[in-house]
């Protein structure tokens, strides 16, 4: 029997998902989409499923209102999320949402619910991120420290609640040395197909230096 992936985040990893049950697009053009691609054609034969119930626009207090319904209710084996750049967004343009940061104090109050509901659940944690194009680029060096601020708030969390933590800022300036950075993510925040496939690879790394690794991956 195969594991349960469930990905979770706003919408990088909505990716554009159908919402119908059992369609073909129903995990995205994304990120999520490649990962459930490699592992599920290399492991055919070990039937592991992939869900997606990311949403464009969340933020972790979005992601945590729904967390019952589309996280621990469905009884996942592993969760991947993928969150904070709409937490930062709402703030940097001093949006009535972004009075108060509460993305740490949610974040934790999310992994310690889904610990104490879901204790055999393994967590994998992405770190946010952006580039210098589009909007971030008007304010880039406030952008660029309040992304490497929470950045490192995820990666103390994983620490935290025994989490897989999957570095993906530094993997894309690292990028840019190949392509400018409009080519990884056209408005410095959505990736693009090659951006996407940069994700993937970076998860199935970070996942399979792990104890949730696949075996035979």
């Amino acid at each position: 029997m195969g594991r349960t992936i469930l990905f979770q985040g706003d919408s990088i990893t909505d990716a554009g998902r159908s919402r119908e049950a059992g369609a073909n697009q129903a995990l995205g053009h994304g990120y999520a989409s490649l990962i459930a691609s490699r592992i599920g054609h290399a492991l055919a034969e070990q039937g592991h499923r992939f869900w997606n119930r990311g949403i464009s626009g969340n933020r972790v207090s979005d992601v945590y209102a729904r967390w019952n319904e589309d996280a621990i209710s469905l009884q996942p084996d592993m969760i991947s999320l993928l969150i904070g750049v709409n937490d930062a967004w709402r703030i940097m343009w001093n949006l009535p949402e972004g009075a108060t940061d509460r993305f740490e104090r949610v974040y934790r109050h999310l992994l310690e619910e889904t610990k104490e509901a879901l204790p055999n659940t393994g967590l994998v944690l992405c770190e946010p991120f952006i580039l210098n194009a589009g909007p971030p680029a008007e304010r880039w060096e406030e952008w660029r420290e309040f992304i490497y601020r929470y950045g490192r708030i995820v990666q103390e969390l994983a620490k935290e609640y025994g989490a897989v933590f999957v570095a993906l800022q530094e993997p894309f300036e690292r990028a840019t040395s190949r392509a400018e950075a409009s080519y990884w993510m056209h408005d410095g925040v959505h990736p693009s197909p090659a951006g996407h496939e940069l994700i993937a690879g970076e998860w199935i790394r970070a996942v399979q230096n792990s104890k949730l690794a696949f075996p035979g991956l």
